[in-house]
């Protein structure tokens, strides 16, 4: 953009000269009036020569019918190599050719100089001659200068009419005047001849009033402002416009120099300096001021004045030409704004700004640039500043440098630059090539960048990635960026190696799907349609069927948040967690052994109640078989006697199975089985089993059993397990309560929540309070013959149950063991809440 502005710059500035050279060159006709032809001549080369620059201006001319006479004008530089007479004989040969004809370059013989000439007609046929123009630039004549040229002539060609004209009349009043002395002699026979040549002188003024005129009409209707000047600076005439520019009178525009605000006070010493300067020294001049228009304002202009002299190099006139240029001067202020504005951009950007030449040499440094490595721009100019990077970059620096430049490609680099406290920082080089039209490159523009920062935190970026990937590897854990709404997705590296997948094959759901076990795609399938309705978090445990036909067990979790569009995005991890769930399920197995074990021990506590209540109905059975048999032997038989006794043997027998069939329900080894479980009828029969050992041990029991006590969702066998642990372990501990009633009570309700309680209260030692959590770990015990293992297998069952166990001391004496399990009601809102985060409830064992 920049250099596109100064062509067009450049481009205004041609174009002003062309505008300016054409009214001079409009203006020489005024000073041509009354002039003879030699003089327009010499006035026309002169002119011309200096306006365009030109080496030579030759004019051939018909002075008169069968007369004819040459002008030549030489700059400077060519008079001191080539005399005027060679121009001539060089153009001899072409002066009865057609100017079309014309060849373009001509070769001046003795010298061998060539030059680009021009001819031109003067008149329409070329009546007054012929004009040449020549110059060793190639490109001339240029188009603005031919336009000048031709419009010269043009001038020049009316002037020579007039000139001609006024030549004929000056001779016709020669002869007038000769006809008068002659017949002056011979007047009173020459009366009327005298009264017709006086007419004849009379038209010839006014033909000469005509023809000054007609200049004044000229220089009017020039468009700018001239000014014709006496030989010693005196305003003479003006045209039409400058009369209009300033609104003021002829007399008064004669003041200018007496600060009547026609020049701006700030400039009219200036102006009257250079002036009166010009004018004692003949020399033409130009100023830039401002001159005050009629309504006020000042714009500013170019003053151009240079003298008109005679033959004799007399200055007989001075023309002035007046240049309006406020719109270029105020261009010109607003690219010097531009500039320093530009300048103040490159010092405050937050980098290191440099150019450089074509050949790599630097030659511009921003001030911030030599702010920061400590040296002067003389010192950084060429290679200077290479010194200022580390020694371990420079040569490889200066190696991209060179191939930049040899290529004339952009690019960029990174080294180490030295602060000028002597501290290195790292920075980003970059540079790009200005070409111009035909594709050179002129120069070289570059930015240094500080990424010190940048490259630590890469640096630490790189060490965090490292430490991520190899505690994922032995976290056996990947994560995963994935959108829905575009169906993108992103895996890292580990996660690829847990799914078995090759990473250079892409990965998508469908994929994905296909290695899902088929009983868990349908958890899969609910988790993409919960992520499609913009649930915000996505949690669930999928098992993976490997091609091989193993099982991998995954823990899956999402966090989803909108992006800048509107669009859910989820970034999450996934986790091999195959170890752990098969750890788990042998601890589960492990448990449920334990807790088998833990019954079985229970039995041998239970062996009297055991016995009693399989004995009794033994016992009935055997009476009344024996009744049976006397009443079928009596005579006559007791049929309706024997009848009932059966009956008794058989209501026995079925009371004696129904033992048999709790104990083995309670003590066989299962799996866990979820179903509804009424703990009041649970406790009962656990009851049942310990009432041989409450009455041996003296022990009281209260039950206090909630009515309309709602199912719980559970094991009924861990349950009444969990029962029987914490009813045996208060019978023992008040084996030894001597002073008080051994009371035990047993109580059921309903707690807030929907949760179930049950409580076991003993009148035993009970416990230290701060002990309470230590009673539920493993072997941890009170009891001199325990093992530690019965409360901490039941603590594990409720909390298998989603439960709470825990003790409490009572106030007096005693201690109470209490659970809680979930009601079914809410045991089956627990278990859709799990199902719905991904986390299947039919995976306990």
């Amino acid at each position: 953009m920049e250099l596109e502005g100064h062509e067009s710059v450049e481009e205004i500035k041609r174009l002003r000269r062309c505008l300016n050279d054409l009214v001079s060159v409009l203006a020489l006709p005024a000073i041509w009036t009354g002039g003879e032809a030699s003089d327009i001549y010499r006035t026309l080369l002169d002119t011309l020569r200096r306006m365009l620059s030109l080496d030579f201006v030759y004019v051939r001319a018909e002075e008169s019918p069968g007369e004819q006479i040459e002008f030549t004008g030489l700059s400077e530089l060519l008079k001191s190599r080539i005399e005027s007479h060679r121009i001539a004989e060089m153009l001899g040969p072409l002066i009865e050719m057609p100017p079309q004809k014309w060849p373009h370059f001509v070769t001046e013989p003795e010298s061998g100089a060539n030059f680009s000439v021009l001819p031109l007609p003067l008149g329409l046929r070329g009546e007054f001659g012929l004009l040449a123009a020549g110059a060793r630039r190639t490109v001339f004549p240029e188009q603005s200068e031919k336009l000048v040229l031709e419009v010269a002539v043009n001038q020049a060609v009316i002037a020579l009419h007039e000139a001609r004209f006024v030549r004929k009349q000056k001779q016709l009043a020669r002869e007038l005047d000769e006809r008068v002395a002659r017949r002056t002699r011979e007047l009173a026979a020459a009366e009327e001849g005298l009264r017709t040549e006086a007419e004849e002188r009379r038209r010839a003024e006014v033909s000469l009033h005509d023809s000054e005129r007609m200049s004044r009409l000229i220089v009017d209707s020039i468009p700018g402002m001239v000014a014709l000047l006496a030989p010693t600076g005196e305003v003479e005439t003006v045209n039409r416009q400058l009369l209009e520019y300033f609104g003021q009178t002829l007399e008064e525009l004669r003041s200018w120099g007496s600060n009547n605000g026609t020049i701006h006070p700030e400039d009219i010493s200036r102006v009257i300096e250079t002036f009166t300067g010009a004018i004692a020294s003949g020399r033409p001049y130009e100023i830039i001021q401002r001159f005050r228009r009629f309504d006020g304002v000042y714009r500013w202009f170019q003053n151009n004045g240079f003298p008109i002299q005679d033959a004799s190099g007399q200055i007989v006139r001075w023309c002035v030409l007046l240049t309006d240029i406020d719109e270029r001067k105020r261009a010109e202020e607003a690219l010097k704004d531009s500039e320093r504005n530009l300048k103040l951009i490159i010092d405050t950007i937050p980098a290191l700004a440099w150019s450089a030449r074509p050949d790599g040499r630097a030659e511009f440094f921003s001030q911030r640039y030599l702010d920061y490595i400590g040296l002067n721009g003389e010192a950084a100019a060429d290679w200077g500043w290479i010194e200022t990077v580390h020694p371990d970059d420079a040569e490889n620096l200066a190696a991209v440098w060179r191939s930049l430049i040899a290529s004339g490609d952009p690019g960029e680099a990174e080294a180490r630059m030295r602060r000028h406290d002597g501290v290195y920082r790292w920075f980003l080089f970059r540079t790009s090539p200005l070409r111009d039209e035909s594709g050179k490159i002129v120069k070289w523009y570059g930015t240094n960048t500080d990424i010190d920062d940048l490259k630590r935190a890469e640096e630490s970026l790189r060490r965090s990635e490292a430490f991520l990937v190899e505690g994922q590897q032995l976290a056996r854990m990947g994560n995963f960026f994935w959108c829905p709404a575009t169906e993108e997705l992103i895996w890292s590296e580990p996660l690829f190696r847990i799914f078995e997948f090759e990473p250079d094959a892409g990965i998508s759901l469908e994929k994905i799907a296909i290695r899902v076990h088929p009983e868990d795609r349908s958890l899969l399938t609910d988790m993409i349609d919960r992520a499609a309705r913009g649930v915000g978090d996505l949690q669930y445990e999928p098992r993976l069927l490997m091609p091989g036909g193993s099982i991998k067990h995954l823990h899956f979790v999402a966090h989803g948040s909108l992006n800048q569009r509107g669009r859910m995005e989820y970034i999450g991890a996934v986790q091999d967690v195959t170890e752990r769930h098969l750890s788990e399920e042998a601890l589960g197995e492990a448990r449920s052994e334990l807790a088998r074990m833990t019954r079985i021990m229970s039995l041998g506590a239970l062996t009297a109640s055991i016995t009693h209540e399989v004995n009794q109905p033994l016992s009935g059975i055997l009476t009344n078989a024996s009744t049976c048999l006397r009443m079928l032997d009596a005579a006559p038989p007791n049929i309706e006697g024997a009848r009932e006794t059966a009956r008794r043997t058989i209501r026995d027998s079925n009371r004696a199975s129904d033992v048999i069939k709790r104990l083995r329900a309670l003590f066989a080894k299962k799996d866990f089985t979820l179903e509804p479980v009424d703990l009041n009828e649970a406790t009962r029969e656990v009851i049942a089993l310990t009432r041989n050992q409450l009455l041996r041990n003296r022990t009281v029991l209260k039950t206090e059993f909630a009515e309309a006590l709602p199912p719980a969702a559970g094991d009924r066998v861990q349950l009444q397990q969990v029962i029987l642990n914490l009813l045996l372990n208060a019978i023992d501990a008040m084996n030894d309560t001597n002073d008080r009633p051994r009371t035990l009570i047993v109580k059921t309700q309903i707690d807030e929540g929907a949760v179930i309680r049950v409580s076991i209260t003993d009148e035993g030692p009970g416990f230290d309070p701060e002990q309470a959590e230590k009673l539920f770990d493993a072997f941890y015990t009170t009891k001199s013959n325990g093992m530690g293992i019965g409360l901490s297998v039941s603590r594990s069952i409720i909390e298998k149950h989603q439960g709470r166990l825990w003790a409490e001391s009572n106030e007096g004496a005693g201690a109470v063991f209490s659970f809680t399990i979930p009601a079914l009601l809410r045991a089956a809102e627990a278990e859709y809440e799990r199902s719905d985060s991904g986390s299947p409830a039919d995976r306990e064992n």
